[in-house]
């Protein structure tokens, strides 16, 4: 769907949508549009007993001396309360509803009779936003595009009126390399598992290089010689070969240190040895849900030229059974010097993290790293779809994260970290095991990896709830939800942006 910004005017065809506040109060162009059409407007409202309560909607097909082909009035309750999250929303919502006609025109008009908490252009802006996030698809493996959703699908064009209409444009460009960025991370996380192994995944990222990031994919000979064998073995009994994709964005000053992100990139994971159970194993194409993240927001930062020095580090393996695969019982050397006993392959995604992270700091000495993996089923548990677990050494950052998921939507829960979790995964024959047992799966992970970051402040985001077979609302619609661009983009922007 192309978006567009206009002033404010009547349109000639397709659909009209009209701002009704809380109390039904409809504002200059809305009050135009009833004019002209005999009052059927405000007759079609009286008749529905609509009132402007948020997310309430009254279509109007029909309505003549508009010019529109129809009419579709959405309640927004008070417009003073609207947060650029609210009005996100909204715009998905509305977006919603549009991809339900048929018609290739819409107009949304952007007024109100109330103050509202941002500027009108900023506001229009982040409708956009939403729109944009909401008629995302994928579908390129349908042959045959003829469902009723397929032959419907929405205006091809949609023009959002306002006054400020030129600066609502400007505000709404990093919104969309943003949303493009989100895109990018569900396209990824919803591709089939023979498309995306870890050759394609970093192929994909070295073709992100013409939007400014400078890239670097190390495969198995450079990681072996690093010494990452953690990393490596995990993808032993697969015939991809494992890589670790390093993303560049360099816009902040030269004498910043750069913020860093890390993602678990397992593109396909049977468990290995340890092997899952037949049902459900189809999902585990998502299992590169916190690589797919990181990408996206990789791109996001760049395509918005965001003044930071930001780092993305992806570790991309396949999680195989076959001769070559490990086995439960083996002890494998990580970069950091630490051993590692392996009694469960499916944990898997700690070990590719290790490697990762230590590889991040001890290179790029960033002011923090925060990891991002589908990594246990416990957090499903725990906090089901709603929120990702947020582990941490680092009571700032915590809090700054935390704060950006209010502002997106894309929130967090802080778990527990401590000695006594920390023992769980004391092993008698290496440094470490990389299971705890069945209690606090989640957290004994999270402890794993805390173990690989020195005194780097540091953030673990557990996203095996959220990245994948994510809760739809309305902004989000796909399975691949490209959580977390947002959220940390958030984070960036609030606070390490030209700092």
């Amino acid at each position: 769907m192309k978006i567009k910004f206009a002033r404010p005017a009547l349109p000639r065809r397709g659909t009209l949508v009209l701002l009704a506040e809380k109390g039904a109060k409809l504002a200059k162009l809305a009050h135009s549009a009833d004019a002209a059409s005999g009052d059927q407007l405000s007759r079609a409202m009286k008749s529905a007993g609509f009132e402007g309560k948020k997310d309430t909607f009254v279509d109007i097909p029909g309505v003549s001396g508009v010019g529109a082909d129809r009419v579709l009035i959405v309640g927004i309750g008070e417009a003073g309360e609207l947060t650029e999250k609210a009005l996100e929303f909204l715009g998905g919502a509305i977006a919603g509803r549009l991809q339900a006609h048929k018609g290739t025109e819409a107009a949304i008009a952007l007024e109100s009779t109330s103050k509202l908490k941002i500027s009108e252009s900023d506001a229009a802006a982040r409708l956009g936003s939403g729109i944009s996030l909401r008629t995302y698809r994928f579908d390129p493996y349908k042959s045959k595009k003829n469902d009723a959703k397929d032959q419907a699908g929405g205006p091809q064009n949609l023009t959002i009126l306002t006054a400020d209409h030129l600066k609502a444009r400007k505000s709404f460009e990093p919104l969309n390399a943003i949303a493009e960025g989100v895109h990018l991370a569900r396209d990824l996380v919803n591709e089939p598992p023979n498309i995306l192994h870890p050759e394609e995944f970093a192929r994909r990222i070295k073709g992100l290089s013409k939007s400014g990031l400078k890239i670097e994919v190390l495969g198995e000979a450079q990681m072996n010689k690093l010494g990452m064998e953690t990393l490596v073995a995990v993808g032993h009994g697969s015939e991809r070969e494992s890589k670790l994709a390093i993303m560049k964005w360099m816009g902040g000053p030269k004498s910043q240190k750069p913020v860093a992100f890390v993602g678990k990139g397992v593109t396909f994971d049977t468990g290995g040895i340890s092997l899952k159970p037949g049902a459900g194993m189809g999902d585990m194409k998502g299992d590169m849900g916190g690589a797919a993240c990181v990408t996206g927001l990789m791109h996001a930062l760049a395509a918005r030229k965001a003044k930071v020095n930001a780092i993305g580090i992806v570790g991309l393996v396949e999680n195989m059974p076959d001769g070559r695969a490990q086995r439960p019982g083996d002890i494998v050397n990580s970069m950091s010097g630490q051993t590692i006993e392996v009694l469960n392959t499916d944990a898997e995604g700690r070990l590719v993290l290790a490697d990762a992270l230590w590889y991040t700091q001890k290179r790029f000495k960033p002011q923090f790293m925060v990891d991002l993996a589908t990594l246990t089923g416990a957090i499903l548990i725990a906090l089901g779809k709603e929120h990702a677990g947020l582990f941490s050494n680092s009571d700032e950052l915590s809090e700054r994260i935390s704060a950006a998921g209010h502002s997106t939507g894309e929130t967090v829960w802080r778990m527990p970290l401590g000695a006594a979790y920390d023992k769980m995964i004391d092993s008698d024959f290496a440094d470490m095991k990389n299971i705890g047992g069945r209690e606090a799966g989640s957290t004994t992970a999270a402890q794993f990896l805390q173990r690989f970051v020195n005194d780097v402040p540091w953030v673990h985001l557990d996203v095996a709830g959220t990245a994948m077979g994510s809760k739809k609302n309305a902004i989000n619609q796909s399975w691949g939800g490209g959580w977390g661009v947002r959220l940390l983009n958030q984070l960036v922007a609030d606070h390490y942006e030209g700092k």
